[in-house]
């Protein structure tokens, strides 16, 4: 079972730093996430956001800096902050051989919980796959695939979950159908850490987005805010609303490079 929730910011992120060989990674990352909400991540390939979720979920550790996760420091208290997480990566980390309830079954197995059974139907009706789950795997499009590993995430009910870069490769419909099992993990009361280099998909899901551009975060705040730091639309027959990639190519220029 998860541990208690704590008061104060879900995540609390102070000075990060890391390297690798003679590349910085993260040059002083700070943020904080409150509880609840969605937080995306946003930058170009390379800028850092991988390695950001690897030291949240204490698969790496930092060079500098500290960080908490429900209250627990990542570096003291790994064990604490890995019962308190789910972390889906890239890629769908399901077995094809399995059908979708068995899968979800399993993993309610190894976390030795009571009446796995029930667990994966409710997992099933709340991602829309009750129809889905006698299927093997192999016959799911990538939308209901994604779909599944985010319901395997949640089977012991973790209070924060990281998604890194969940709609890579999905077509256009997948995207829409895991954005909207993303917005409904936030309205259960689980904190969604999210990365992403898709401006549009920052734009539809989080509630503050913050820019990481070459290891550091350059701006951060809510798209109205992010909005509000070009100037004002030239005004001819329409006025024309800057868009979150208007801001994002703004203050990071056109040829920002990762890390």
């Amino acid at each position: 079972m998860a541990p208690n929730q704590v008061q104060g910011p879900s995540i609390q992120v102070h000075g990060l730093t890391k390297s690798y060989k003679k590349v910085e990674a993260l040059r002083g990352v700070d943020f904080d996430v409150a509880r609840g909400s969605i937080f995306a991540l946003l930058g170009s390939n390379g800028a850092g956001k991988t390695t950001v979720v690897k030291i949240l979920s204490t698969l790496l550790k930092a060079d500098a800096g500290s960080a908490s996760v429900n209250g627990f420091d990542v570096a003291t208290e790994a064990a604490d902050v890995r019962e308190s997480i789910s972390l889906t990566g890239q890629f769908a980390a399901v077995d094809e051989i399995l059908s979708g309830r068995e899968n979800l079954v399993l993993v309610a197995h190894l976390r030795h919980l009571k009446d796995p059974g029930a667990i994966a139907d409710g997992l099933l009706d709340r991602f829309s796959l009750t129809e889905a789950g006698v299927r093997r795997v192999s016959t799911y499009s990538g939308g209901m695939r994604r779909r599944l590993d985010i319901a395997m995430s949640l089977v012991a009910h973790p209070r924060v979950i990281f998604l890194d870069e969940p709609t890579t490769g999905l077509d256009p419909e997948a995207r829409i159908e895991v954005w909207q099992a993303v917005k409904e993990l936030a309205e259960h009361g689980t904190t969604v850490l999210l990365t992403t280099h898709y401006l549009d998909e920052a734009e539809q899901l989080a509630d503050r987005i913050a820019i990481l551009n070459e290891g550091r975060i350059i701006v951060n705040g809510t798209l109205l805010e992010l909005k509000q730091l070009i100037p004002p639309a030239k005004v001819e027959y329409v006025e024309k609303q800057p868009t979150l990639e208007d801001v994002f190519l703004a203050i990071v220029g056109h040829d920002g490079k990762g890390e």
